[in-house]
């Protein structure tokens, strides 16, 4: 299940916004925590700029 980003998004420059894995953001009463479904460590230190499992999103289908 993916949830979709909030906004602002947290750590903007974080490569984790623009994996295709997707990333899960989990929110609680004053922090947002990016969760990666392929890495064992869950919840990776923000923000995230080097990544062994990081997969390009695909560009979005223009109409």
């Amino acid at each position: 299940m993916t949830t979709p980003p909030p906004g602002p998004l947290p750590f903007p420059d974080s490569l984790c916004h623009r994996c295709a894995a997707p990333p899960r953001y989990v929110q609680s009463r004053t922090s947002t925590f990016i969760m990666c479904p392929l890495l064992p460590q869950k919840y990776p230190p923000q923000p995230v700029r080097l990544c062994a499992m990081f997969r390009p999103k695909e560009p979005a289908p223009s109409r």
